[in-house]
This record gives structure tokens, sequence and C-alpha cells, in this order.
């Protein structure tokens, strides 16, 4: 028994779906002499063609990296710092702080780039944020910013787990690794728009980039640097 049905034609692909073919000007009906026509296997190739490459073009529309910018209010990145060699441990965060991530969910990639403005820092003792931000230290009058620049290295699911990147500081760069507490990207509630937001930490030596002062008075170098950050999507 001869058993017919309708081979469509015409490229209609729709992301996450099949490609669909259009009604052709003609019918062909299935029979075992039929598909052994050139016309048939013409027909069959290039319906392979076309939704392979359907398939190629929906898949790189979806891997398209999203651009989100940084919201200084509710940025801060924020540091603790030893004081007197284990007496205390001072905390503070830099206040004003700009940039951009951008995140490929479907490619599991992105990047992430923050400059912080120095001479926000702000330990809650006026007298130690103006020594910190002295020639002593930090010397912000001639390196007003700080940088960070990387790319999301790992990832749990669509997480980031971690940030591979250049930490620029004091004049000197070097390499800093994030590691990434939490992350999340939802619909904010009020913005009406798409947020990712992150909590990270990583641990640096201020000597490192070339800020001692105080290790020869056994002032331990190492600082533990927290970020919080919330980005809206841009646009």
């Amino acid at each position: 028994m001869n058993q017919a049905f309708i081979l469509r034609a015409a490229f209609a692909g729709r992301c996450r779906r099949r490609a669909s073919f259009r009604q052709l000007p003609f019918q062909l009906a299935l029979t075992p002499q039929t598909v052994n026509l050139p016309i048939y296997k013409d027909l069959m190739m290039k319906k392979t063609l076309i939704a392979s490459l359907a398939a190629l073009g929906c898949s790189a529309a979806l891997a398209a990296p999203v651009a989100y910018n940084i919201d200084p209010e509710h940025t801060y990145p924020s540091f603790e710092a030893d004081h007197m060699g284990g007496m205390s441990i001072w905390r503070g965060k830099i206040k004003k702080t700009t940039g951009k991530i951008v995140y490929d969910k479907e490619a599991k990639a992105g990047t992430v780039d923050v400059t912080m403005d120095m001479a926000s820092l702000d330990f809650g003792h006026d007298k130690m944020n103006d020594h910190a931000k002295s020639k002593d230290m930090f010397e912000v009058a001639t390196f007003p910013t700080a940088t960070f620049k990387g790319t999301l290295a790992k990832f749990n699911g669509d997480a980031p787990t971690e940030v591979v990147g250049q930490l620029t500081m004091h004049g000197v760069t070097k390499p800093v690794t994030l590691k990434v507490n939490q992350f999340k990207c939802a619909m904010h509630p009020m913005l009406k728009v798409e947020v990712c937001g992150a909590d990270a930490i990583a641990t640096i030596n201020r000597s490192d980039f070339g800020v001692s002062y105080g290790t020869q008075m056994g002032f331990k170098p190492e600082v533990t640097l927290r970020i919080q950050v919330e980005a809206p999507k841009a646009g």
C-alpha cells in the first residue's frame, strides 16, 4: 500500500524548534519508487542542510553575551587588613566603583571590568583614611584608581565560581583570582530589568603592590578582599 505525505521546503526556522518547510508548488508521494528519484534525494539534502544551518544560527543567537553595568549604589569592594601584627583587624571599603560585566550563559564565559576610586577608600576613621591615601601607602594623588579585569573561568552549572584576572593598584599589576561564593541573575522587582549579583573573595599581599607600610613594625601584609556586586542589564 502506498502511503503519501507532503514534502515542505522553504525555511522558516525558529530557535529551539526544528526548521519547517513551506508548501511546495507540487506534491511528491513517498513510495519505493519516488525515494530513489534524484529530485527526492536533492530535496532531502537541502532539507538537512537548511535544518543544520538553522540550528547553528539559533545556537549562535542563544549564546550571545549580555552586558551588565555595575550599580555603584550596590557594589562595594571591601577589605580586611591587619593592625599591629595581630592586635586587631581593620575593615573598610571602596565607596565609588564603576564597571561592566559581560555574561554568556550558554557558552559559560564572560568578563569583568571594574574601576575603583581610591579617594573613596573609607575605614570609618578619618585619620586612618588620610594616612592610607598619603604617600606612605596608596599615594592616591598619583594613583587615583585601581582596576580589576578578569574572565569567568570556572562554572557550576550556569553560575561562575571563579574569576581569573589582573588587579592594578598603586601602579602595579598582579594576577588575582576571585572565588565566587554566590551568583544569581533574576528580574529585579523594582527596577523591572534583569540584574546579576555576586559575592566574591580573594587574598592579596599588599607588599606585592608596593604598599608595605607597617611591615617593618610587624604588620601582616595579607589583605582579604570581599566584593559585593550587583549589575543591571545594560540598555
